[in-house]
């Protein structure tokens, strides 16, 4: 089963606040994927007041969260990981 790790932003200019910590945050989430954890993520377009991400578990998600620096710098306002019930597409197994 797959989980989603859902962002919330705090503030309505995230694309200028988060730039002293996309390096480290696209690192992260680049690591995660080569390990096979995450699959696929990206922020949320007009607006841009949130992000999803694609995960293998649920631990790979909260682990991912915590060490994300967009969560550490409080640009992330509210987060949540949910499991996600698959029944169509490529990914499914």
């Amino acid at each position: 089963m797959l989980h989603l790790l859902f962002y919330r932003f705090a503030y309505a200019d995230h694309a200028v606040r988060r730039e002293p910590y996309r390096a480290d945050h696209l690192a992260l989430a680049r690591e995660a994927a080569a390990r096979g954890e995450l699959l696929l993520g990206g922020a949320l377009a007009e607006p841009m007041d949130g992000a999803v991400l694609i995960f293998t578990s649920a631990e790979a998600a909260s682990t991912f969260a915590e060490a994300d620096p967009y969560v550490q710098s409080g640009l992330v306002k509210s987060r949540e990981i949910r499991a996600w019930t698959t029944v169509v597409g490529a990914l499914v197994k």
